[in-house]
């Protein structure tokens, strides 16, 4: 059952495991609504968002925002499973609780939106990357895993509290003007 927020928008988080859904609906779902729906694929590390408003419905696929850093810094030369990338997801594997991958990739569709549609976007993947994949990467590199996983925790809750800023209380309409 969707919660009712301050602002008048209706909330419902749910998930397992595998997947994880995000609800967000511009007034009652029990009646007339607009709505976006977060769906997070945790084995592929990937998440969509689907918005429906007056019975249209548009669907866009993402990646995490290590990702978008990593691929807004490596530009054309771009890959994947670049040497980064790799690290990290190995690193997610070993150390990082399951609880917080779910957390993550149950924010990162929310930032991901949130930067990409901020003035100074490129600066700020910009700084993700130096600031969190380049630290993070050297901190395992030198198996101070522990201070990598700070980094990284550290980094989501700023980046959170960067989000919550940007899309202040009526969550729904900013979210429909940045998709």
């Amino acid at each position: 059952m969707a919660i009712e927020t301050e602002g008048g928008t209706y909330i419902n988080v749910n998930g397992n495991e595998e997947k994880g859904h995000v609800n967000i609906y511009d007034s009652d779902p029990r009646g007339e609504h607009n709505s976006i729906h977060i769906n997070i694929n945790y084995d592929e590390e990937t998440f969509t968002i689907t918005e429906k408003e007056d019975d249209k419905k548009t669907s866009e696929k993402h990646k995490c925002f290590l990702t978008t850093a990593c691929m807004k810094h490596q530009l054309k030369y771009f890959d994947d499973n670049c040497y980064e990338l790799t690290t990290l997801r190995w690193f997610r594997d070993k150390f990082v609780t399951k609880s917080d991958i779910q957390y993550y990739y149950q924010i990162a569709p929310i930032i991901v939106n949130v930067l990409n549609n901020v003035s100074n976007s490129d600066e700020m993947y910009k700084q993700i990357y130096e600031s969190v994949i380049n630290m993070c990467i050297i901190e395992i590199e030198n198996g101070n895993y522990n201070r990598a996983y700070e980094i990284y925790k550290n980094a989501i809750l700023e980046l959170e509290e960067i989000t919550k800023k940007e899309l202040g209380t009526n969550l729904v309409k900013v979210l429909k003007q940045i998709n």
